[in-house]
């Protein structure tokens, strides 16, 4: 609670609690999903799951890889708790400042890498005979480069709203991603006589242009909170930005093992089959839904969240924040793990099977996806994890986690393509990221027993259980009820799944916590 008289943005998360703030960011993140949504059928159909595809995932894996690490991922990790503990003290001016020095460096830094990546690749591509393929891919990444300063200058944006108990604003910010990209593939649909190629550049084009407008977007909403984005070349050798960047350095290894291990898959993706980057793709974007909203609106609210609980000494209240969150995203995770996995083929043919995308890749993305719901659970435990020790300015435990679980996911991706037929090795890949997942998970857990993080986590042990039981129950019904659904429609098919599995495990997952509540 916040002090009589005190009371401030910075204090908003602690007074609305975490539930409000996540059914917020939840509820814009799902409309900007179901955009997203959208958009993933839109381009299936124009583009298809074949090498043009798998240039354009490699391609826009690398700025955004950039942003996951460097932009949402390390930067925020590290700005999020010092910035806010400047606003919750009453220095909104040295807060200010700090903002300003710490965005002035990061435009210096990644326009400077961008300016020089762009033209290197440029030289290179003009210098050497390269494969249509690998024309493409680097033609892509030149284009798609620049995305990385957008998208991180809207990331610190994010950050910044977030932290003054500001969630609407980056919650609504891919939505406008998701617009300009629709737009453009829509337009690509009046033009059938283009190639693959011209229609994937366009398609990198708008990602740009919509970069530019998220960015702009937070920027604004920054000014009209007081915090205005002008750049500043002075204040670089502040203690507190010192220790922004040097925490951001630590985090840009551990923040995000998840991000890590995917970007992996891709790369020796296009060592598996020319086809197997592009097909993981559409399957982590299809298990993105349920992560991305529900995972990333937990994720985005608990950093500020358990900063500001640290910084008042509530050691207790952090505690149950983390049992209380673990358990609302198992209540969400689990069940749609289950069911993704079990209704892989169904989801896989009805968002994306048409046109260019055909009936061979819907068994290939089925298989992937089936594999990657299995991980649900684990991503989420992560999301909350990762904070935690975020909050506590604690980025080394974070790092040594990601060292030993990329170097698992490594092994483990080179074992997947020489040792499995060609047909299953991006399924192998897939299951190399779970597998370093769940390790992850259990050595996260146990670095946090020494601030009772594992005693949190082991609090939420009996929901978590009611949880599976209910879990169990609805894949049991589903499987039992897939035989009568037999000659309908795939759509159809799909959808009635999904109401006996909503009708299953809601009533009786209600019914035991009730149960539990009376003993």
């Amino acid at each position: 609670m916040s002090r009589p008289g005190c009371s401030t943005a910075a204090d908003t998360t602690s007074r609305r609690g975490v539930l409000g703030h996540v059914f917020t960011v939840g509820g814009f993140t799902a409309l900007s999903r179901v955009l997203g949504l959208v958009r993933e059928m839109m381009q299936s159909r124009l583009i298809g799951a074949g090498v043009e595809q798998s240039a354009f995932t490699l391609a826009f894996a690398i700025p955004n890889m950039a942003r996951k690490l460097f932009g949402e991922g390390a930067l925020t990790a590290a700005f999020v708790p010092v910035f806010k503990g400047l606003v919750a003290g009453g220095e909104v001016e040295a807060a200010r400042r700090l903002a300003r020095a710490v965005l002035t460096m990061l435009f210096l830094v990644l326009g400077s890498t961008t300016v020089l990546v762009v033209a290197g690749l440029g030289v290179w591509s003009g210098c050497y005979d390269l494969s249509p393929r690998a024309e493409l891919t680097l033609k892509l990444v030149r284009i798609l480069f620049p995305y990385m300063i957008f998208i991180c200058g809207a990331a610190f944006g994010m950050g910044v709203l977030n932290a003054l108990g500001r969630f609407v604003e980056g919650a609504v910010m891919p939505a406008l991603l998701n617009v300009v990209w629709i737009a453009a593939l829509g337009t690509l649909a009046f033009f059938p006589g283009l190639s693959l190629s011209v229609r994937v550049t366009v398609v990198c084009w708008a990602i740009l242009a919509g970069g530019a407008a998220q960015m702009v977007f937070l920027f604004w909403c920054m000014a009209k909170r007081g915090y205005s984005p002008s750049l500043a070349f002075s204040g670089f050798r502040d203690s507190n930005v010192s220790l922004v960047w040097r925490n951001t350095a630590i985090a840009a290894f551990g923040a995000g093992a998840v991000q890590v291990n995917c970007m992996l898959d891709q790369a020796l993706a296009q060592c598996a089959a020319p086809w197997a980057a592009g097909v993981i793709g559409y399957a982590e974007r299809l298990m993105d839904l349920p992560l991305g909203v529900v995972g990333v609106a937990f994720g985005t609210v608990l950093l500020p969240t358990f900063a500001g609980l640290f910084a008042k000494g509530d050691a207790a209240g952090a505690r149950h924040a983390l049992a209380s969150s673990t358990a609302n995203l198992m209540f969400v995770m689990l069940p749609a793990a289950a069911g993704m996995c079990l209704l892989a083929p169904e989801i896989t043919s009805v968002i994306y099977e048409g046109h260019a995308f055909d009936a061979v890749a819907t068994v290939r993305v089925s298989r992937a996806l089936a594999v990657y719901a299995l991980g649900l659970g684990f991503y989420g435990v992560q999301k909350a994890l990762i904070p935690w020790f975020q909050a506590q300015k604690d980025m080394k435990t974070p790092l040594r986690v990601t060292v030993y679980t990329v170097v698992l996911n490594a092994v483990l991706n080179i074992l997947a393509v020489v040792l499995l037929p060609q047909e299953w090795r991006h399924v192998g890949l897939a299951t190399s990221t779970v597998v370093c997942a769940a390790v992850g998970c259990v050595l996260l857990g146990f670095a946090a027993r020494r601030d009772g993080g594992l005693a949190a986590l082991a609090s939420a042990v009996p929901a978590v259980m009611r949880i599976l039981l209910a879990t169990a129950v609805m894949t049991l019904a589903l499987w039992f009820a897939r035989p009568a659904l037999d000659g309908l429609c795939r759509i159809a098919v799909l959808a009635a799944e999904i109401a006996i599995g909503a009708v299953t495990y809601l009533p009786l997952a209600w019914a035991l916590r009730r149960i539990s509540r009376s003993r």
